[in-house]
């Protein structure tokens, strides 16, 4: 027995040490630096509106998804991810079934639909769409909030970030941002 608990202490010891170095105080330090530094991306970039009563409401966050699916507003990707393959009959039938919810929410809107409308991001939870996205969508936003089309442009072109550094990645608009200044809350 004795020799069993002198190979096990030294084991023992190394994993509680271990844990308390890499489980908590590397982790509370990371956390606090963090949020020292970094607070509103600590916290999750939350967007939080000071409404005209003077309280403050939390609409989400700006790297999160909200689901918008009323005419309205800015829709953005289908929410929820799946192992489809790209060429499967599957994916194909819920491509032309977002299609389909598309075209019935916009008859008149004859032009093609960007591709990020009709299928979802890696994540599922991706909450910007390409501009190409959000010019599709214009003129139903206009007509339904009974304001000019270079209106609903300049909500999207306010919450439209460039390339990093002007050549990685591609311009993006953050669908919660452009709904919440269409709704005269940003």
């Amino acid at each position: 027995m004795t020799k069993t608990m002198k190979i096990l202490r030294p084991a023992f010891m190394c994993f509680l040490i271990m844990t308390i170095l890499c489980g908590i105080l590397y982790t509370v330090a990371v956390t606090g630096i963090a949020r020292l530094i970094f607070p509103s991306q600590a916290d999750g970039s939350i967007i939080t509106v000071t409404l005209k009563d003077g309280s403050q409401k939390e609409y989400g966050s700006a790297f999160i998804a909200q689901e918008f699916t009323r005419p309205e507003y800015l829709i953005g990707r289908p929410m929820g991810t799946t192992n489809l393959s790209p060429v499967s009959s599957e994916q194909k039938a819920l491509v032309q079934e977002r299609i389909q919810w598309l075209q019935s929410l916009d008859p008149e809107n004859t032009a093609d639909i960007p591709m990020d409308l009709v299928t979802a991001s890696g994540s599922g939870v991706d909450p910007n769409i390409t501009p190409e996205a959000a010019e599709y969508q214009v003129a139903r936003i206009a007509k339904e909030r009974e304001m000019g089309e270079d209106d609903v442009r300049a909500a999207i072109k306010k919450y439209t970030t460039e390339r990093f550094l002007g050549f990685l990645g591609e311009p993006a608009v953050n669908v919660l941002k452009v709904n919440l200044a269409l709704d005269g809350l940003l």
